[in-house]
């Protein structure tokens, strides 16, 4: 359970500055953005090579690499990226090519656990830090330098609970975009040390920037929630700040006062909600009980893959607990599936149609071109 004591300077910070809700009110603003920016195939493009390829994107949760021997391969972004644990514990990125003939090493996205990675067509086999272990009849290769032949690495570091990757192999791997800020309050989240309850995956028809906007807005929560959990929260502006490329968006649940916070030893999550928008495309959400991250992948303009987690501070280890996760498991799937998903492919849909030319956005939406303000800077 959090409290607001065992929050981050940051976060306490920025609960302490959430008004009363019938203080709190929202600008009138103006700001729009050209439908082109969901359509065109070449911005989309752009946002790959500027933004995708450049900078670091989270390719899965610390959790799911939990030990020495773990390798998952996330194929999310259209790069087949294989993750590994080695038996120093340190995490590595490869592409998943065999390096003899090009073949997969991994089939599935499933995580699982090997003491070597070993190709399906001639078993080549390769340690998990990427070194050749063993190659069959090397006697009949002539001048075959193994030492030169380790798997294709990606750049990738591990921090805050997350694995973070470049998918540009030339890329400059330069860490300034994971602020100590952020760190800090992921792991006050307990992201790093969360049990992954469980795991789905989604493909949608609609352009990535639909898919993250509601998680970036309050306008849409008593409206488009109406019949699931819209009553929990008030149409009031959110304490959003800034770390860096990231942003922190901070808000009391409905009829918030500040008094609220000072009952003591109250899990500060019944009361506030902290909702991330993680740099490029991922999403960090949390609730009273579990936390949850999605991982908003690209893969064309009107196509993206959305892996969602659900993490606990821990494995259920009673009835009632495991009666509560399974419930809220069941609720928040029914939440973003059919509810913030739908909204996305249907606003996708309406815009193809031509029916528009730019999108507009209301004081409760000001973060989206906040946001949209930090892209286009890197296009």
């Amino acid at each position: 359970m959090a409290t607001l004591d065992s929050l981050s300077e940051g976060q306490i910070a920025a609960v302490r500055a959430i008004p009363a809700h019938d203080l709190a009110k929202p600008n009138a603003i103006e700001a729009r953005r050209p439908v082109s920016i969901f359509l065109d195939p070449e911005h989309f493009r752009r946002e790959q090579e500027r933004v995708f390829r450049r900078y670091p994107v989270v390719a899965t949760l610390s959790r799911m690499l939990p030990e020495p021997g773990s390798v998952l391969l996330q194929e999310g972004y259209g790069v087949p990226v294989l993750l590994t644990r080695g038996d120093d514990g340190v995490v590595h990125a490869f592409l998943n090519a065999c390096q003899h003939k090009g073949s997969k090493l991994v089939e599935h996205c499933e995580p699982f656990r090997a003491k070597r990675l070993v190709c399906p067509y001639h078993a080549w086999s390769y340690e998990l830090d990427g070194r050749v272990a063993k190659v069959p009849r090397e006697d009949t290769f002539r001048n075959l330098a193994t030492s030169e032949r380790r798997l294709a690495s990606l750049p990738c570091k591990e921090a805050g609970g997350f694995v973070w990757v470049w998918l540009d192999r030339e890329a400059e791997a330069s860490s300034d975009a994971l602020t100590d800020e952020l760190i800090a309050d992921l792991e006050a989240l307990r992201i790093p040390s969360a049990h992954v309850y469980g795991r789905k995956t989604f493909t949608l028809t609609a352009n990535w920037k639909l898919v993250l906007e509601p998680f970036l807005e309050a306008y849409h929560v008593r409206r488009l929630h109406a019949q699931s959990i819209g009553s929990l929260y008030a149409d009031v502006p959110t304490v959003t700040h800034r770390l860096g490329p990231h942003i922190r968006q901070i808000s009391g649940k409905a009829n918030f006062t500040p008094a609220m916070l000072d009952a003591a030893g109250e899990n500060i999550h019944k009361t506030v909600t902290h909702a991330y928008q993680v740099f490029p495309s991922t999403v960090v959400v949390t609730s009273p009980y579990y936390t949850s991250i999605l991982i908003i992948m690209p893969r064309a303009v009107d196509r993206t893959v959305v892996e969602y987690s659900m993490i606990t501070p821990s494995a259920p280890d009673n009835e009632k607990a495991a009666d509560l996760y399974a419930r809220s498991h069941e609720l928040i799937l029914k939440v973003f599936g059919t509810e913030d998903f739908r909204a996305a492919e249907l606003c996708h849909a309406g815009l193809s149609s031509g029916a528009l030319k730019e999108v507009v956005y209301c004081g409760l939406e000001e973060t989206i071109p906040m946001y949209y303000e930090h892209l286009e800077s890197l296009l």
